[in-house]
């Protein structure tokens, strides 16, 4: 996850004794020591039944890595199993029962009612109800790869990814999902994110991103702006896509990824989260407390770093107000101007 892995020991991570800590943070949050190791040295032994989350009443301040809006629903998911649900736009927050304790990743929301969840050991987690009852429906555990992100083109079709190049697709809402890799290699697939005319995006590790124009159903690499890992990528309303990862790197296309132009960020915190806000207004978020914003749909942003300097890993809000989510739970922010 941190830069390029060449061809490192699967346990290793490439780069990490030359990366600041706010990158190590990243590593903490997401891929735990021993992850990747796909061929035992000795007889497994026996898996224990998941534990169920505990129900906790500090859970929406505890870690949360990723959050989601539909309608008048948010959903929220991080460590120990922690999901949270909120319909006051991040006021309140009401913690769901989990038939698991692995640290959750992302979430999505088809609509109000249907969704799913991912995280370590390949868990996937659907929700028919809105977010008050979560069932399981995958899990892998001796596969040693948790799984980062999870997209849905519709209520039957999916595709979760993750460490070493997992990439798992569902056909039949969350029943049933198959491996189908996009690339020879295994570099962590960090983040999915999908531009309005369908065109969808992967951030990975080692400087590299992939494209899908036919709905993910083929993947082509695109050229790298940078050697080093990416944790996102934002399609704008303009047909511009944004791509962020490690020290600030930050870069911008006006061709769906087939060039890229170099954007000052301002920071050398790692970014981890974008979001469009309207009116051109764009907000980037990570670690260290960086908060970056545009007024010009991401061709220059601006440095509005919090003096708190908690890792941010998730955006959700509108142009009066933002919800950080990351160390500290989920914070409310006035939007910088």
């Amino acid at each position: 996850m941190i830069f390029a892995r060449r061809h490192l020991p699967r346990r290793r991570f490439a780069g990490a004794a030359s990366c600041a800590a706010p990158a190590l943070f990243v590593l903490a949050l997401l891929i735990p020591p021993g992850a990747g190791k796909l061929c035992a040295q000795e007889p497994a032994a026996a898996v224990a039944a998941p534990e169920p989350a505990i129900l906790a009443r500090l859970a929406p301040r505890s870690l949360l890595l990723d959050a989601v809006e539909r309608g008048s629903l948010w959903v929220a998911v991080g460590e120990r199993g922690h999901i949270l649900t909120s319909n006051d736009r991040g006021a309140t927050w009401k913690q769901s029962p989990v038939p698991t304790r692995v640290m959750l990743t992302a979430v999505w929301m088809h609509d109000e009612r249907l969704g799913w969840a991912v995280g370590h050991d390949e868990t996937i987690l659907r929700t028919k109800d809105g977010g008050a009852i979560w069932e399981s429906v995958y899990s892998a555990p001796d596969a040693e790869r948790p799984l980062l992100d999870v997209w849905f083109r519709d209520a039957e079709n999916g595709f979760a990814i993750g460490a070493y190049g997992a990439f798992l697709v569902t056909t039949d809402g969350g029943t049933t999902w198959n491996e189908h890799p996009i690339s020879a290699d295994d570099f962590h697939l960090n983040a999915i994110s999908a531009a309005a005319d369908g065109t969808l995006f992967i951030a990975a590790e080692a400087g590299h991103l992939y494209r899908s124009d036919d709905r993910g159903a083929t993947w082509k690499a695109l050229p790298a702006p940078y050697d080093g890992s990416f944790f996102g990528c934002l399609p704008l309303s303009d047909g511009s896509v944004l791509a962020f990862g490690l020290r600030g790197e930050l870069f911008r296309s006006a061709d769906h990824g087939d060039s890229w132009t170099k954007i000052t960020s301002g920071t050398e915190a790692t970014l981890m989260a974008g979001l469009e806000l309207g009116g051109g207004r764009v907000v980037i978020a990570g670690l260290a407390g960086a908060l970056l914003t545009s007024d010009d749909l991401g061709r220059s942003f601006r440095s509005a770093p919090q003096s708190d300097r908690k890792g941010n890993v998730a955006l959700l809000g509108d142009a009066s107000r933002l919800i950080l989510f990351g160390e500290g739970g989920a914070r409310l922010l006035e939007t910088p101007k």
